[in-house]
């Protein structure tokens, strides 16, 4: 591993435990209609598919609480319960035997109502997320700090863990989040040696596909650089499916997870004496397909080619109109260049089998 990793206490969403030294988890939410169940729960079927390992679904009202055990019982992976304002959903939300709860102190009530909560939530052996937002921050820490700053959303967060702890209750996550990158990174920088709890990270409100996945990339590395985060979620104006994608691609590209192949290809440049850039684009393509962590190289010279080549499990270093296939640093094939696909992937082929 090549970052130090905060220590936490583990905490156990369903049958997912994070902290300490479990997997980061790749989170997502739905973007159904929770009061639909079948459309909710085939939706998480096809997140579970690309790789979703926690989902979090809206609560917005009673209807949507209810729907909650039904929505449980047909899925694998561990729900858990968005609630916002009311404070009554998210004990019907526990009623249901939802994994977690997710909760944003800045709009769920008074202190005694989070105290109800907490008591039924400890009942259940219920985790606790307390989920602070730039955009919904207490305005008494507004007031204190001039802005939602970075050290108002951490107070926030202590405030509540506080209130939790009070009461005897210790399974808890945190996370805080604002759709600024550099605030998000304060903010987990002033509490993550505060507190032994596991922390949630991710961008909020980043963007779209293109914009959030620069932001998000920047922010969720940044923190993962540090040792901060136990789940993640990448937040996309896209469909849901893309932010597992995402979440997944980042925790394989800071070498903390692997899960699917690896293409090292080079950027071009005028050394380059083949077409580069559709054959990298049809390795990527036949990559897709398959789900082994095996490393591949599409390299375009001699220069950084051979030695990248040599590294990866599969790999072509081109040359003028041909390029040479290296397995393991050792040359396999040399062919011209409309022939290196095909062999390429049948080489790719024999080491998954």
């Amino acid at each position: 591993m090549i970052y130090n990793r905060r220590k936490s206490n583990i905490v156990s969403i369903g049958n997912v435990a994070i902290g300490e030294d479990n997997p980061i988890a790749v989170e997502s939410m739905t973007n159904t209609d929770t009061r639909d169940i079948a459309a909710t729960v085939r939706q998480i079927h096809k997140l579970t598919e690309a790789g979703c390992e926690i989902i979090r679904a809206a609560v917005p009202d009673m209807q949507a609480a209810e729907a909650l055990g039904e929505i449980k019982r047909q899925i694998n992976i561990p729900l858990i319960a968005d609630i916002h304002f009311d404070y009554r959903l998210a004990l019907e939300s526990i009623k249901q035997g939802v994994d977690s709860l997710r909760i944003n102190p800045g709009n769920i009530g008074s202190h005694e109502r989070v105290c109800l909560v907490a008591n039924a939530a400890k009942e259940r052996g219920v985790p606790i997320r307390i989920g602070v937002n730039a955009g919904s921050l207490e305005q008494t820490f507004i007031d204190k700090y001039s802005g939602v700053t970075p050290a108002a959303m951490a107070e926030s967060a202590l405030s509540h863990v506080r209130i939790l702890e009070d009461l005897d209750f210790g399974q808890i996550v945190i996370s805080m989040k604002s759709s600024s990158v550099p605030k998000t990174l304060e903010a987990y920088r002033i509490i993550a040696p505060q507190v032994a709890y596991p922390l949630h990270i991710g961008i909020t409100e980043s963007g779209t596909l293109h914009s959030g996945t620069i932001k998000s990339t920047a922010g969720i590395s940044a923190l993962l650089s540090h040792g901060i985060g136990d789940t993640i979620r990448v937040s996309l104006t896209a469909d849901p499916i893309e932010e597992v994608k995402l979440g997944r691609g980042i925790l394989q590209a800071m070498e903390i997870r692997r899960f699917n192949p690896e293409l090292v290809s080079c950027p071009t440049c005028g050394r380059t004496e083949i077409d580069l850039i559709p054959l990298a684009q049809q390795v990527e393509a036949f990559l897709a397909t398959i789900s082994k962590p095996i490393k591949v190289a599409v390299m375009g010279c001699v220069v950084n080619g051979p030695g990248e080549a040599r590294d990866a499990d599969i790999g072509i270093a081109g040359g003028k109109g041909e390029g040479l296939i290296f397995a393991k640093g050792q040359i396999i094939a040399k062919a011209p260049e409309h022939k290196l696909p095909e062999l390429l992937f049948a080489e790719i082929t024999k080491i998954i089998e």
